[in-house]
């Protein structure tokens, strides 16, 4: 039975990338309708033009002064790091170390990492997010609850099992066998249950043998399906500590190519240090970059050039990397790229930063043709933004002179606070005020 819903507000999506396409991709009613029927996207335009058309009696909500989005697409997070977010520390391979690794141990047991994922979970929604590429641990229990747990909610969600069987603590190595194991077990259990998807996920070349990246390797091409998730080019200790390891691999892409792991199925984190020939290697083979600007500037890695990446021609997409990120909203994870931007001559515009949080992610995630905008027939995931969430926004956003002048003001100013609601194929999730379905 059909079962239709109509929202008024402003719309604002993305049909391609503003950067290379131009405006004219920028979807942008500020007078716009909404339509949900069976948890997916009948409609989307101006109020004029659709609202003729809407069955007699149809119910329609108004939400004067809103801005309906589609969900942000997180393309990098942790979520058993939730607990170490705000930890000080020195730089990447001494914060994992003092924090990461501890903190990451007690997802052995499945009581911890069930009330983790549900925080997690939960935090997401707040922040706007339906949609997210997350490491696990080592633990196939983590992968477990946090599937269940995303299951539960109906998010569509991508994780994956950490491979990681050298240079970490006893307690969190695996080995080549009981990766594939585990990894095989986990891809059986949750592929395709509900909306969520699996991703073979070697920590960094740091923490697996050459045994356990070509078993990684083996895994994706089995598999044509699943995502490949792993770092790459953080940090400048890494790099070197990679060369060290692998010197016959020639750069750090390098080593995962001899692997089989540079695939269109491949999502690299950080990519800071990443030379322009290897950014063209990552742009041929369909590959995707994670910018984490928030982690990036926490640990010190790096200021990771966005124009040169594009004009490599390869794939990028935001991600909060929590939890060295900041922060789990990718409204402010749009405000700290600006200002990576800012530190390079670079200047990132609003309109191309609301693409790498929402569509972008959907192609780096191959989750496209189900979300990422608000286009007919795709899911209907969707955040109501607030611009007048606290007194200094509201009368930001109200001086604003155009859109991009309010996204920007978004972006800086921007927090939780803007999601007023949050919907998962068209069923409210999250509520500021504490409502749910």
């Amino acid at each position: 039975m059909s079962n239709l819903q109509a929202f008024r507000a402003s719309l604002l999506h993305m049909l391609d990338d503003p950067s290379v396409a131009g405006e004219a991709v920028v979807a942008w009613h500020e007078d716009g309708l909404l339509l949900v029927e069976d948890g997916h996207v009948a409609a989307s335009g101006a109020w004029d033009d659709l609202a003729d058309g809407l069955p007699e009696g149809t119910p329609v909500e108004a939400l004067p002064g809103r801005i309906i989005a589609p969900g942000f697409i997180d393309a990098h997070i942790h979520y058993p790091q939730t607990d170490v977010v705000a930890a000080w520390g020195a730089r990447l391979l001494d914060w994992l170390a003092s924090h990461t690794f501890p903190v990451e141990q007690a997802f052995e047991d499945r009581a911890h990492a069930d009330a983790a994922a549900a925080f997690f979970l939960d935090e997401l929604l707040r922040n706007g997010t339906t949609s997210a590429l997350v490491f696990g641990t080592v633990h196939r229990t983590s992968v477990d609850a946090l599937f269940e747990a995303a299951l539960a909610r109906n998010m569509r969600l991508i994780g994956g099992k950490v491979l990681m069987d050298r240079h970490a603590p006893p307690a969190l190595c695996d080995t080549v066998e009981t990766g594939r194991a585990d990894s095989e077990a986990l891809i059986r259990a949750w592929r395709g249950r509900g909306r969520l998807g699996y991703a073979v996920t070697p920590r960094f070349a740091v923490t697996s043998s050459d045994a356990q990246l070509a078993m990684a390797g083996e895994l994706a091409a089995a598999h044509p399906d699943i995502l490949v998730h792993t770092h790459m080019s953080e940090n400048l200790e890494e790099i070197a500590t990679v060369q060290g390891l692998f010197p016959e691999h020639g750069s750090y892409l390098g080593v995962y190519d001899r692997f089989g792991l540079v695939t269109p199925r491949s999502v690299f984190a950080h990519c800071v240090h990443t030379e322009a020939a290897d950014l063209r290697r990552l742009a041929a083979a369909g590959a995707s970059a994670a910018f984490c600007p928030s982690s990036n500037l926490m640990l010190g890695s790096g200021l990771f050039s966005l124009n040169q990446a594009c004009a490599c021609g390869a794939r990028v997409a935001l991600g909060t990397d929590i939890g060295a990120g900041a922060s789990f909203s990718l409204l402010h994870v749009m405000g700290e790229a600006y200002k990576v931007g800012q530190l390079q001559h670079e200047a990132l515009d609003p309109l191309h930063a609301f693409y790498l949080a929402t569509l972008a992610g959907a192609r780096a995630l191959r989750i496209d043709h189900r979300v990422g905008n608000l286009t007919p027939g795709k899911e209907a995931d969707f955040v109501v933004l607030d611009p007048s969430a606290t007194p200094l926004l509201a009368r930001r956003a109200g001086a604003a002179r155009s859109l991009r002048d309010k996204l920007f003001a978004l972006s800086i100013l921007g927090d939780d606070r803007v999601i007023e609601r949050t919907y998962l194929m068209g069923r409210l999730a999250h509520a500021r005020d504490g409502g749910k379905d």
